[in-house]
């Protein structure tokens, strides 16, 4: 089950915060992906989100963000160029390889694969290279201003309707489009490039696959979409063109091997992402979670607490541990389960504390287990099983106390 994507941001090429998504896999992560999107377009599109899920279910995780002024991100679009976009994924790369790795993976969505074409030879960790519907040249886009071409040359800028929406576009962004090399960047590329493109792409014509794919050198791939649109608009063509990226670039990352639960993990990590004042991430073996506090907190709300880390521990611990009674007595019970609420009470008024917990007096933390058991048990049986709740391991060490002996270890120990 794929997890929800982390909201993140970070400084773009004009000095404003870009936001982003962060799709992790559901276990460990094998390799990091980096998404442009389309011209005008947002990290949030339906082909984004269909090719980053298929690449986070088999251990990939990808970065997609908003170019600047786009989306969710802030800075001013008409301000922006191809430039600008390309050193925004620079940028994107960047924060990556500093806060989680750096991408190995770079697929780009119409201009995004031009621009992606564009800023390969600046991220030297990047083994292959991706792009759907992209143009062989970035000056390709001028066709989407029609009629105002003559008005932003003339007076410097004019609006532009695209998609819906009205963009102004300015006379250095057109400038900056035709000092562009695309095709000659895809001859410098060095790394494995697959070509996807739809022979009936009426934005974008098939003629701009083959100037691409003629440019670059092998390892090169070339994959049709056939009758799907510019945009992937369709579930399938999406769906398919996420699937064939998975299993095409599997072929050229450099993937962590996938680790069995039978081997040894040394504890559990964590470690702060970057984002927010406490946003952290906790690694256990093979398996990614991440921390946070709520947002009235001053958090990001990303994550459970440490406090409902605890109380998940507690929970998690019952249910197994009535899970493991139950076989062992052959009962019939179906379904298991248990909320735990925790707060912070006055000892002197815990009813159900213990005579020394209440001598201590001040406020102490009261962990309250409302257990759910779903089968046909008498009442006898019911009450025995409390009881055994009360032996989960987890019950027996907040109870009892535990010793906890710190040290500092240096980073490059």
């Amino acid at each position: 089950m794929a997890k929800r994507p982390l909201k993140l941001e970070f400084d773009g090429a004009h000095g404003a915060k870009l936001a982003a998504r962060l799709d992790l896999p559901p276990g460990e992560i094998r390799a990091f992906a980096l998404f442009a999107h389309c011209f005008t377009c947002s990290k949030d599109g339906h082909a984004a989100r269909q090719i980053a899920g298929a690449l986070s279910a088999d251990g990939v995780a990808v970065l997609r963000f908003d170019f600047t002024g786009l989306g969710g991100s802030g800075g001013d679009f008409s301000s922006t160029g191809f430039s600008s976009n390309v050193e925004d994924l620079r940028l994107a790369a960047d924060f990556l390889r500093r806060n989680y790795e750096a991408p190995q993976l770079l697929i780009g969505h119409s201009l995004g694969g031009a621009a992606i074409l564009s800023v390969a030879g600046a991220i030297p960790e990047a083994r292959a290279v991706v792009t759907i519907g992209a143009p062989a040249e970035a000056e390709h886009v001028l066709h989407n201003f029609k009629g105002s071409l003559a008005e932003i040359r003339d007076q410097g800028a004019g609006n532009v309707d695209l998609a819906g929406r009205t963009f102004t576009i300015r006379k250095e962004f057109l400038d900056d489009l035709q000092t562009q090399a695309v095709r000659e960047k895809a001859g410098k590329l060095g790394k494995a490039l697959l070509v996807m493109h739809a022979p009936l792409d009426d934005t974008v014509g098939i003629e701009n696959a083959t100037d691409i794919f003629v440019a670059a050198k092998h390892p090169k791939s070339f994959v049709t979409l056939d009758t799907a649109d510019h945009l992937l608009s369709g579930r399938e063509d999406a769906s398919y063109a996420a699937r064939v990226i998975s299993a095409w670039s599997s072929r050229y990352l450099e993937l962590k091997p996938q680790r069995s639960g039978a081997e040894e993990k040394t504890g559990v990590d964590v470690i702060e992402t970057g984002q927010g004042k406490f946003q952290a991430m906790v690694l256990s073996g093979q398996h990614r979670l991440m921390a946070d506090e709520p947002a009235d907190f001053g958090g990001l709300d990303s994550g459970p607490s440490p406090y409902d880390y605890l109380s998940a521990a507690l929970g998690a611990c019952t249910v197994m541990t009535l899970r493991m009674y139950v076989e062992r007595k052959g009962l019939s019970l179906d379904r298991i389960g248990t909320q735990v609420l925790h707060g912070k009470v006055h000892a002197a008024d815990c009813a159900e504390c213990s005579e020394d917990l209440k001598s201590r007096g001040g406020k102490i933390d009261r962990f309250e287990r409302r257990i759910t058991l779903e089968g046909d048990l008498d009442t006898q049986t019911r009450a025995r099983l409390l009881e055994i709740a009360d032996k989960c391991p987890v019950h027996r060490t907040l109870e009892a106390g535990a010793a906890i002996v710190t040290r500092e270890v240096r980073a490059d120990d």
